[in-house]
């Protein structure tokens, strides 16, 4: 098991064309941890407004009465992706990490196979 720092760094270091990664808690909106940004996208703003966004679809999917689970929820942007993934296990219920991939320089199925096998990591 390894600690968010660890977690975030591998994802940093692992995961071709990341931009910065946040392991976020969506009950309150904070990052726990951040690595990366840059003037163009501040983590702590991005980690408050995707927790709106996480809510939001908790909350469709419960007036749906869909019973499933979120994997992971993908935003497209031109020269962007905005990966999310809620966690699962042990203590990390309420979390997501949110991970940004510069378009041209990542490949969305390895980043999101990474992240599933780095979540597994995260002892928070």
């Amino acid at each position: 098991m390894a600690n968010t720092e660890a977690v975030l760094k591998e994802a940093m270091t692992s995961i071709e064309g990341v931009l910065g990664v946040a392991l976020v808690d969506y009950s309150s909106g904070m990052a726990l941890g951040t690595i990366g940004g840059s003037k163009d996208l501040d983590l702590s703003v991005a980690s408050a407004g995707n927790t709106d966004v996480v809510r939001a679809k908790v909350r469709t999917m419960e007036q749906l009465g869909l019973k499933d689970e979120i994997e992971d929820i993908l935003i497209t942007l031109g020269t962007q992706y905005h990966l999310i993934r809620l966690l699962k296990g042990r203590g990390n219920n309420g979390l997501f990490l949110y991970l940004a991939l510069d378009k041209d320089r990542s490949n969305l199925a390895m980043a999101r196979h990474q992240l599933k096998r780095i979540e597994v990591q995260l002892d928070v």
